[in-house]
């Protein structure tokens, strides 16, 4: 009997995504965010604009966050998605890796706000920070329970706003 492939690929869940859309900021985020109006993002969006990131450069996901609520014109882009999206795209980006495809999403360098590395990355922080150390950028390592982190300085730190 042959094997069964039982999940869908990456690339095929970013595809059937619904579309971006703009909603009122929940009731419960709003001691946090104040009310307003938040995206939910597309994968796609979270892709294009990880594309932009030039080599040897790095954006935290707040920034990222930031410019999706900017090309939306909202007040924010929903934390809790647009984390999401980003998982997708790193696996898609590794799904086509696998497939023998040169230009991928350069999904690691992407961080987390205090530049510590993504355990949910594929191949989890030592696969993120390999991606990095090719890069050029130091890694520290982390203290305890604490992932490793990017050194993160203002001369690898990239803005949208350089576009």
């Amino acid at each position: 009997m042959g094997s069964w492939k039982t999940r869908k690929p990456w690339r095929q869940k970013i595809e059937e995504t619904p579309p971006a859309r703009v909603v009122p900021i929940p009731t419960r985020w709003h001691k946090r965010y104040g009310p307003g109006t938040m995206v939910i993002p597309h994968p796609k969006d979270l892709e294009a604009l990880i594309r932009k990131i030039p080599k040897g450069k790095l954006v935290t996901q707040s920034q990222l966050r930031a410019q999706l609520a900017q090309q939306y014109k909202v007040d924010i882009a929903c934390p809790l998605t647009t984390g999401i999206f980003l998982r997708m795209v790193a696996e898609a980006a590794e799904e086509d890796r696998e497939q023998g495809k040169k230009e991928i999403t350069p999904y690691w360098r992407v961080v987390k706000d205090d530049g510590s590395l993504h355990p949910k990355y594929p191949g989890g922080v030592e696969q993120h920070a390999r991606y990095l150390r090719n890069e050029g950028h130091e890694i520290l390592p982390g203290k305890g329970k604490k992932p490793l982190k990017v050194h993160l300085t203002e001369d690898v730190r990239w803005e949208f706003s350089t576009l």
